[in-house]
């Protein structure tokens, strides 16, 4: 779109936005909070949610006020500008209430419905995860990529789990169908940071199904630009029906295990 600002521009800004977030979190973990039930009793919403959120949306007014913004805690507003700001200001909000690892900020821009850069903080480890389309992934501006190769049998998979509760079950029958032909299974947080540790290396592969747009705009941009395949268990883009993501010594084999397990269907 004519007048569209540089991805790589785009990609500085996001992570400008997700800093004035995760330093608010920084000095906040651990804290008492003020909680609240979204879709059910395990579905979390702090009042630092809501506080992050506005600040993110402060910052990008501040810089862009014709871009649109969509936001997980409820900021929304049409643009005029071409971009759309995607924003889950704590993704992982019952690791940041019990002072655990394995949450983090995430922030990306959207132009012409297609992420073209982001930004996911994890504000324990203090890592910037960052990437724009086609200009590769960085953290702490360093670049990284995905491990070269890998055996599936021996695969270290990430996955989530949904906060739908009569969901789990049929989730627990697929890793029943996985873990005896992987490595193993790891469950640290939410899935920006978790796509994250795919695009660095940390993990092979990372699933989830029934994830919102805010959760892996960031993430599965950044894990792609680190190299990951990522898609949907059809072989179209990552969707809200299954997020996948993986380094191609695993990702054919995975995919495999995983459409055999009907991993979608839950």
């Amino acid at each position: 779109m004519p007048g569209t600002p540089a991805w790589d521009y785009l990609e500085k800004l996001a992570a400008d936005a997700a800093e004035v977030a995760a330093s608010l979190l920084r000095a906040e973990t651990g804290a008492q909070r003020q909680i609240t039930a979204k879709s059910s009793r395990t579905d979390l919403v702090t009042d630092m949610d809501l506080a992050c959120e506005a600040a993110i949306v402060d910052f990008l007014t501040a810089h862009r006020p014709d871009d649109g913004v969509m936001g997980e805690e409820g900021s929304g507003r049409d643009g005029t500008s071409g971009v759309r700001w995607i924003i889950d200001p704590i993704d992982g909000t019952v690791n940041f209430v019990h002072g655990h690892v394995g949450f983090g900020v995430s922030v990306a821009a959207e132009t012409d419905g297609q992420v073209v850069a982001g930004a996911v903080i994890d504000p324990m480890l203090d890592e910037t995860f960052t990437a724009h389309r086609g200009g590769g992934a960085r953290c702490n501006g360093s670049p990284i990529t995905v491990r070269p190769d890998g055996d599936p049998a021996l695969a270290l998979v990430a996955t989530g789990f949904s906060y739908a509760h009569e969901r789990r079950p049929r989730q627990a029958e697929v890793l029943g169908e996985l873990l005896p032909l992987i490595g193993d299974i790891r469950r640290v947080g939410g899935a920006a940071v978790d796509l994250c540790t795919v695009a660095c290396g940390r993990v092979d592969a990372f699933f989830e199904v029934g994830l919102n747009p805010w959760d892996y705009a960031a993430g599965a941009l950044i894990a792609e630009e680190a190299g990951a395949v990522v898609q949907d268990l059809k072989g179209g883009p990552p969707s809200s029906d299954f997020v996948f993501a993986a380094s191609p010594g695993v990702a054919d084999t995975l995919l495999k295990l995983l459409r055999e397990a009907e991993a979608d269907q839950i």
